[in-house]
């Protein structure tokens, strides 16, 4: 048994072809195959399900699976236990962001970074929260930035910002006549949200529990899967409303003469933007920086 060997089982797994697999791993199909046919044939048992047009993972298994994308987490940790000896701050760090934060904060995080740390590159990734919560716990990535509330086993968070929410609206929209906007006044709005999955969708919904009981056909057929600079295109051609983080929502992004933004009512609706990484994460310094840097960036 080899540590390739675990991780071409890991690949395969995740992506449930043989081809993909071998490309992830730079290796070729056939070599691959071989290689798992031969762990397979030194534990005794089959870890996947072969047919024409599938490969599933046994129930066993997922189990060795598992395990293995542990014993190459303690790999990984012990070539960065090495390189932290010599210095925490140089090598690439493998940094992911939810959809809603990484366009906005990563270009003045960038260069704050590399400012403190001018020798280690970053590797970025946006996402889903679930994904990088599965990312980060696999050691696919080393930080993530999110919003809170935030738990999992083993991962540390810090609060690096607090953001409040802002309601963007076409330039002629009769809410324009208000300095702030009363959040209950949403349900009889035509608002254009996230689609599922988007963590910021599921926090507009909680700021006014009425929209969550209102069934709102244009929501569902039109925002559904929308990222934040899609509902800000929808508004600006005059289809709706939509509520945005202020980092997304300053003057700098819009045409002032298609858009205009307003804030809400006190208490102003926010959310707190916070890094997560392992506890065993052997770069505590790498996450300073990167706490220190996003504390320093001009978002809003």
């Amino acid at each position: 048994m080899t540590l390739s060997e675990l991780r071409y089982i890991v690949a395969l797994a995740q992506t449930r072809h043989f081809g993909k697999a071998a490309e992830q791993c730079f290796i070729s199909q056939p070599t691959l195959s071989v290689a798992i046919k031969k762990l397979e044939g030194e534990l005794g048992v089959p870890l996947f399900e072969r047919s024409k047009n599938a490969v599933t993972v046994t129930p066993l298994g997922e189990r060795i699976v598992r395990q293995a994308q542990v014993v190459l987490e303690n790999v990984r940790t012990l070539e960065e236990l090495a390189t932290s000896g010599k210095d925490q701050l140089k090598g690439p760090l493998r940094i992911g962001a939810i959809f809603t934060i990484g366009p906005y904060l990563f270009p003045h995080l960038i260069p704050q970074v590399q400012k403190f740390a001018p020798e280690m590159p970053l590797f970025i990734e946006e996402n889903y929260t679930a994904n990088l919560r599965k990312k980060l716990r696999d050691g696919e990535l080393d930080v993530i930035i999110i919003a809170l509330p935030f738990t999992e086993p083993d991962v540390l968070t810090k609060a690096i910002y607090d953001e409040p929410f802002e309601v963007l609206l076409p330039k002629n929209h009769s809410w324009t006549e208000h300095k702030r906007i009363d959040p209950n006044l949403l349900p009889d709005s035509d608002l254009l949200l996230l689609g599922e999955g988007h963590c910021f969708r599921d926090q507009v919904l909680d700021m006014c529990p009425a929209l969550s009981r209102k069934q709102n056909s244009k929501l569902e057929a039109i925002a559904e899967g929308s990222s934040l600079e899609t509902l800000r295109l929808m508004v600006a051609s005059g289809l709706g409303i939509t509520v945005l983080p202020q980092s997304a929502a300053t003057p700098k992004h819009y045409a002032t003469d298609m858009l205009e933004t307003r804030p809400f009512e006190s208490p102003v609706p926010s959310r707190t933007v916070a890094i997560a990484w392992r506890a065993s994460f052997p770069r505590p310094k790498a996450v300073d920086v990167i706490t220190q840097a996003s504390s320093l960036c001009q978002l809003f």
